[in-house]
């Protein structure tokens, strides 16, 4: 059972339509962003998370660690990192355990995330056939280059449509996630839904687009000539949207010159505090330190604190927005150190979103990917300007 539905869309349009993800996105920040959307309303003991996409952040070593620290699960949560689009969704959606989150991402061409938890109780997604077969019009190659053959006929006619035939459905789908609005017109019964996905999220899209209708159907997902489909029934469900109005990039430039090194030793050694958004509370006398320090600067006690949770709200104290170019990063960018809701502790993050903040101004604080060094993601959070109508 499907007991609650988070969406998660870029601020930013893309030139095709739909949204694009912005500088400091990926895969496993998105992927936060959904997931907490799902908890939001049906806080939950997670036992496990799945996450499906096409588009991982790190291809070795895994992207666990950093998931869980920004979904704020013990780093010992069972994590499984599935490559596939909507129809491996609709797999891991169907065959995963109560108290799991399965979460799809895509990052590229039309960008978008949303996740699910599986529980007792909600909307009931019930497998009722899949269809595996071969034709890789599109293929990424050992070099990084994508081959890809644009005929849309072909992955039609020889491609989903031919798996559709082959899988003698009961019924006409409700809905086909995994390609576009126009090609699924005349294969679906009823009205059109328009999803703001094609790739792995595009399924739970789906679902959430028909709970939020009352709308029971056959969900189909495919992908190149590979399909699995599913009935649902949304009864119960909630759904729980982080969806900001549409907006134009930003223009920014991308100076040249050389990659700024990692220093692993510091990558280690806040990666933690960093991710999972934590200061260092003295056992002696309570002070708050972040970043977490050995020593406290109260009371003068070393290597006694524990790491506790930080507000996620909070307010600008002051900001500044730099023009000078760095090598690999877009400018200009804007820093802001923002008083952390009641606890005493300022923090200085980026500001995520359109422009330069001003003192006093409200807003969230964003788990995303504060920089890239020598290809591996260096995460943080950023601070988001609270939208007023």
């Amino acid at each position: 059972m499907i007991t609650s539905i988070g969406t998660y869309l870029p601020t930013w349009e893309a030139p095709k339509g739909g949204r694009q993800c912005g500088a400091d996105e990926d895969a496993v920040t998105m992927a936060v962003a959904a997931g907490l959307a799902a908890l939001a309303s049906v806080p939950a003991e997670i036992s496990s998370v799945v996450l499906v996409t096409r588009d991982f952040a790190l291809l070795e070593g895994g992207n666990a660690a950093a998931l869980l620290g920004g979904l704020g699960l013990s780093p010992s949560t069972d994590v499984v990192e599935r490559l596939g689009g909507a129809p491996g969704t609709h797999d891991a959606l169907t065959s995963a355990e109560r108290t799991a989150l399965v979460i799809a991402v895509d990052t590229e061409g039309r960008a978008g995330a949303a996740a699910a938890l599986i529980d007792s109780e909600g909307g009931d997604l019930q497998a009722v056939g899949r269809v595996h077969r071969s034709l890789p019009l599109r293929a990424h190659r050992s070099d990084g280059e994508i081959f890809e053959d644009d005929d849309p006929r072909l992955q039609r006619e020889r491609g989903w449509r031919a798996s559709l035939e082959a899988a003698a459905l009961p019924d006409k789908p409700t809905v086909l996630a995994g390609v576009s609005r126009k090609e699924a017109a005349a294969f679906v019964v009823g009205p059109v839904i328009d999803l703001p996905t094609v790739g792995a999220s595009a399924s739970l899209f789906a679902l959430a687009a028909l709970a939020d209708a009352s709308t029971s159907g056959l969900m189909v997902g495919c992908e190149q000539a590979t399909l699995s489909a599913a009935s649902w029934d949304p009864a119960g469900v909630k759904v729980v949207r982080d969806e900001p109005d549409p907006q134009h990039p930003p223009k920014t430039r991308v100076s040249a010159g050389p990659d700024i090194k990692l220093a692993f030793t510091a990558y280690e050694r806040a990666f933690e505090p960093k991710v999972r958004w934590e200061a260092a509370r003295c056992r002696s006398c309570a002070t708050l330190a972040f970043p977490p320090r050995h020593r406290c600067l109260t009371c003068g006690a070393e290597a006694e604190a524990d790491l506790v949770p930080l507000p996620r709200t909070g307010t600008v104290y002051t900001s500044t927005t730099i023009h000078v170019p760095i090598p690999s990063m877009a400018s200009p960018y804007s820093l802001a150190i923002v008083e952390l809701g009641d606890v005493g502790v300022r923090a200085l993050v980026g500001v995520t979103g359109p422009g330069s903040v001003d003192i006093g101004t409200p807003g969230r604080l964003l788990f995303r990917r504060v920089a890239v060094r020598a290809g591996i993601p260096d995460y943080g959070y950023a601070f988001s300007p609270e939208v007023t109508a």
